[in-house]
């Protein structure tokens, strides 16, 4: 008997089509799911029960000529997304009881495909964190071992996919936040290109990095979610116009990456880097290599500088954005007697520490007799890492290394340390700094059965490079069909 649960998308679009279950029947399993695992995990912030199964029977009623290619599959969203009649707190107290009045296109471009919208997932607040600690409604638990992070900040939606709640969800990405929790949790998670799919409708944290990325159990379950959400919009000015092409994943026959040239940065795999990553990674990149691509090392001189080079600029950023949390137009208000008191309390007391400490660095970085010494040397160099990988990429076609230096860290490992946690995305940095897309897939586990994973990145704009390498890579191993035992 098919568990209808552990279902990926491509799988559930099959089983719709031939009618061998329905919208509905999927959408009850996965809140089935969803309520048995909460208590443990506490992958949700908010569960849409009721409206889910009204769309899963609008669903059911479609014809299958007419549905969209989501047509009554279950999904998940990051809750820094907006969604019309559902909370939005982007896991901050400041925005307690918020419920938006628009949805976010890339949300709205999969409602209009047919799929269901479950619920929201846990985020580390304001997407600020890398591990899902910081939200202010609670830490969520990592799935393969419930005493370990599930990466940040987008937990939630990775630890609801590789929990088997749904089968993809959506998530962000500013400096790592789908694949870093995609390499802990052992899903596929894609970082698009900046600008390929639209902010609009996203709570901002980093405007110039913030990226609305997929979480799936394969790179062919992210390809369907991802060709639906990809695309321009007028409603983003920051949306690229440059076409979406057509995904049709390669071949598997023979060598299906043949004439692939698949470069290896000698400065991902320095001291730090835990062994059975490095190890995992190594392996994984010779079955590439196996199935027909040329490995070839290459240098990305300016890696180094990317963790301080984001500090800066993300902070920066962030301090704007969030000026527009104050406690009078938004959310939750302090009592206060004063409008100078209601800012100050409101924003002291609702913001919690991690976003305090960006918002001051940022200011600071962006404060008069700081800003060029700080920001605008922060920009220079960031041009030079972008710069690398133009460079890179005149001799290869696709960077590959590891996702994070270490496999999930025990709750509360860093939480006294925020250079130790920052230092958890050391490797996803530099491509959220250059623009480019990045994809993390699962190679292998460390020796306490934790996950590990691996990135591939590419130019602007070939995600198709890096979903058919990666699904070519799945065809030959079983890594991302493992699911852990709960």
């Amino acid at each position: 008997m098919t568990i209808l649960s552990t279902l990926g998308v491509k799988e559930m679009q099959a089983g719709l089509l031939e009618r061998r279950f329905s919208s509905r029947e999927l959408v009850r399993a996965a809140l089935d799911r969803i309520a048995q695992l909460e208590p443990s995990l506490h992958a949700f912030l908010h569960v849409a029960s009721v409206s889910a199964l009204k769309k899963a029977e609008q669903a059911d009623q479609l014809d299958a000529t007419r549905a969209g290619p989501l047509n009554g599959i279950p999904i998940a969203i990051k809750d820094v997304l907006t969604v019309e009649g559902m909370p939005a707190t982007a896991g901050s107290k400041i925005l307690e009881g918020f419920t938006p009045s628009y949805t976010a296109t890339a949300v709205k471009r999969l409602q209009a495909a047919g799929a269901v919208l479950v619920g929201k997932t846990n985020t580390d607040e304001f997407a600020m964190g890398s591990s899902t600690e910081n939200s202010a409604y609670g830490l969520t638990h990592n799935p393969w071992d419930p005493a370990r992070v599930p990466g940040g900040s987008s937990g939630g939606s990775a630890a609801a996919v590789a929990a088997r709640m749904v089968p993809a969800a959506l998530g962000t990405d500013t400096g790592g936040s789908v694949r870093q929790p995609a390499s802990f949790c052992g899903v596929t998670g894609l970082k698009p290109t900046y600008g390929r799919v639209s902010r609009y409708g996203l709570i901002a944290f980093g405007s110039s990095l913030d990226c609305v990325g997929v979480l799936g159990r394969s790179a062919e379950d992210v390809a369907e979610v991802y060709a639906v959400v990809a695309g321009s919009d007028p409603l983003d000015a920051t949306c690229s116009t440059v076409n979406v092409p057509p995904l049709r994943l390669a071949s598997t026959k023979g060598q299906p990456l043949g004439g692939l040239r698949l470069g290896v940065p000698q400065e991902y795999f320095l001291e730090g880097l835990q062994a059975e990553v490095q190890e995992a990674t190594r392996t994984a990149i010779a079955q590439l290599q196996s199935l027909g691509a040329q490995v070839r090392e290459i240098s990305l001189p300016h890696t180094e500088y990317a963790l301080p080079v984001y500090y800066i600029l993300a902070p920066a950023e962030a301090s704007a954005n969030l000026a527009r949390f104050d406690g009078i137009r938004y959310g939750r208000r302090a009592q206060a007697k004063s409008l100078r008191e209601i800012f100050f309390k409101t924003r002291g007391e609702m913001f919690g520490e991690e976003v305090l400490r960006r918002i001051m660095l940022g200011t600071y970085a962006l404060s008069a007799g700081y800003y060029e010494a700080y920001y605008g040397q922060a920009q220079k160099v960031r041009t030079l890492i972008r710069q690398d990988f133009e460079t890179a990429f005149e001799h290869v076609d696709l960077v590959a290394c590891p996702a994070t230096p270490t496999t999930a860290f025990e709750i509360g490992a860093h939480t006294d340390d925020p250079l130790a946690m920052y230092l958890e995305d050391v490797y996803t940095l530099p491509a959220s700094l250059a623009g480019i897309p990045a994809i993390s897939f699962p190679v292998g586990f460390d020796g306490a059965g934790l996950p590990v994973g691996m990135q591939l990145l590419a130019p602007g704009f070939h995600e198709p490079s890096l979903l058919d390498a990666t699904h070519a890579y799945q065809q030959v191993t079983d890594w991302h069909q493992r699911q852990p035992v709960l």
